[in-house]
């Protein structure tokens, strides 16, 4: 699976860290995301939205980690990511599995995960993952309603533990003790996020 895996990580900018319910939370679970792509070797493409009015992404978004895994940052006016630039790095990519994170989960999110599903068949992706808590809205309301909308299409919607560990796979291998200690390092990030972005996930 991570052979063939792309994050992709949706308009987070500075400017909407006041905005965003519960932003920090955002920002910790998708830095943990992006350690899990740098120890599996799986590239990340980054967009903003408007960044000439919104600004740039935020720096707390640790992407300088990444090397040469982060392939680019994209800006967009479109609401989904899946945008002429996304989809020609998809298919140079030859990417299998999107794993998708950042904000609004009932706009960006939403858009760009459905579009993905209509077009898999074309861009040959067979699995859409959301990670649950990395994503948010300005309202907190939303969220589960666009998880739900998301699922219900046929998205996976999984927290960021679960899809490292289908990214780990087998605990025999090399890389399993580095996994381990991220996976030990952000228990209580974890544990706060998923507190704070997953009390409501279904209605």
């Amino acid at each position: 699976m991570a052979n063939t895996t792309l994050f992709l990580l949706c308009d987070l900018q500075s400017i909407f860290r006041t905005a965003i319910h519960e932003y920090h939370h955002v920002v910790a679970t998708t830095n943990k995301m992006l350690k899990f792509a740098k120890l599996f070797e799986c590239p990340v493409i980054v967009t903003t939205q408007n960044a000439k009015a919104l600004g740039p992404t935020d720096p707390q978004v640790e992407l300088a980690s990444l090397g040469i895994l982060h392939r680019q940052t994209i800006d967009k006016t479109l609401f989904s990511m899946f945008i002429p630039e996304i989809q020609a790095l998809v298919s140079e990519l030859g990417t299998k599995t999107v794993v998708l994170m950042g904000i609004e989960s009932h706009i960006c999110i939403l858009q760009t995960a459905l579009e993905l599903l209509i077009q898999s068949s074309i861009c040959k992706i067979s699995e859409v993952y959301v990670v649950a808590d990395a994503v948010s809205s300005c309202n907190a309301f939303e969220v589960p309603i666009a998880l739900d909308a998301m699922r219900h299409a046929g998205v996976k919607v999984l927290t960021s533990e679960s899809i490292g560990f289908l990214l780990m796979r087998d605990a025999s291998l090399p890389s399993f003790k580095e996994f381990a200690r991220i996976v030990k390092e952000s228990k209580g990030s974890t544990k706060a996020a998923g507190e704070a972005l997953l009390q409501r996930t279904s209605l």
